[in-house]
């Protein structure tokens, strides 16, 4: 018990020093996640006005806050989240399991007969501290976005997601070029240091169901 509360601590002194924690209360943003999608923005710019897009893994709302703003009224934000998130302008949220999907109703009500421009997921698993067992579970989670990109992403679509780096990156690497015409890896000043997230940015989907 002593451990954990002296590991908490810790935890607690870094977050409330942590820069981009500053710096995102300061700009009103929800979380320090803000400023990786803005920062991979930036370098892309693959979300323009008017666009559809889908925000998995949403909660507490940052990603949700800068989509948006970057697709203005002239566009549309669908989000997913198992847990709650406070309402913003422009987005419709469900709260769902992207591994049940559990929010098929909402979402085909939203889309109508249309697909979505971009999927975005900065999805992560509830993290053991195991390094293979995180992996693991990161990588069921990518598969669950995958199954979602292949049914909702139009052709010609972008797809940015989180991935952990390890034993797994060949095989998420090898789906995402089979997916997408052109693959980015980006890892955003925002991310920890000692984070092994990194971002795939698929551009120009191409998959084709053969079934």
């Amino acid at each position: 018990m002593i451990n954990r509360k002296k590991k908490h601590g810790k935890w607690y002194r870094e977050h409330v020093g942590d820069f981009h924690v500053k710096l995102a209360t300061k700009k009103g943003y929800r979380s320090r996640a803000a400023f990786k999608l803005l920062e991979i923005q930036k370098k892309d710019r693959f979300i323009l006005p008017g666009m559809l897009v889908a925000d998995l893994g949403a909660a507490p709302g940052s990603w949700s806050q800068i989509l948006s703003a970057l697709v203005t009224s002239r566009g549309k934000v669908f989000a997913i989240d198992l847990s709650e998130m406070v309402p913003i302008e422009n987005v419709v949220f469900v709260k769902g399991d992207l591994t049940r999907q559990s929010f098929t109703t909402e979402l085909e009500e939203f889309l109508g007969a249309k697909k979505f421009d971009v999927v975005v997921s900065d999805l992560a698993p509830d993290l053991s501290g195991i390094h293979q067992t995180d992996q693991a579970k990161m990588y069921n989670l990518f598969e669950f976005t995958v199954k979602f990109v292949k049914s909702h992403l139009k052709p010609g679509g972008t797809f940015l997601v989180k991935v952990f780096q390890g034993v797994n990156i060949s095989a998420v690497r090898g789906t995402m070029c089979e997916m997408f015409n052109d693959l980015t890896t980006r890892k955003p000043k925002a991310s920890k240091d000692r984070s092994s997230e990194v971002y795939f940015l698929g551009r120009e989907f191409v998959w084709r169901n053969s079934s």
